[in-house]
């Protein structure tokens, strides 16, 4: 590793998020495993998706063995600017109103669910009935 390493903002880190231009942040360090996309065991698609975001539990989560992490050695080109990662932001859910639906309109749609069908049969036996040859 170099002596004096490079500081990058996560800014510029995150703009490098396509196959022929990918960096990682890996514990606080920078990435340009450009050259590894291809050989990559996960395939290109598992290091895309680790872009623009600190990526120490994508990786630390998959259990890279310890040829893996001495691999990493060669593709280093600095550190992250802690100062410039974004605070991490709490999920909120967005405001729904609150469903009360009408009683009485509930009411009226099981009983129109019961007599509707009885209607119907009721109908047709009157059909039947006079319709039917003696």
């Amino acid at each position: 590793m170099a002596s004096d390493p490079k500081l990058h903002s996560f800014e510029e880190v995150a703009k490098h998020n396509q196959t022929k231009d990918c960096w990682l942040i890996i514990s606080g360090k920078v990435y340009n495993v450009t050259p590894f996309m291809d050989d990559h065991p996960g395939g290109d698609e598992v290091l895309l998706s680790a872009t623009g975001k600190d990526a120490t539990n994508d990786f630390e989560d998959v259990g890279h063995s310890d040829s893996a992490r001495e691999m990493m050695a060669k593709y280093y080109i600095g550190e992250i600017d802690a100062s410039t990662i974004p605070l991490k932001r709490t999920y909120i859910p967005p405001q729904q109103t609150q469903y009360n639906p009408d009683k009485t309109s509930e009411f009226m749609i099981k009983i129109l669910q019961f007599l509707v069908p009885l209607l119907i049969l009721g109908l047709a036996f009157v059909v039947r009935h006079y319709t039917k040859k003696d």
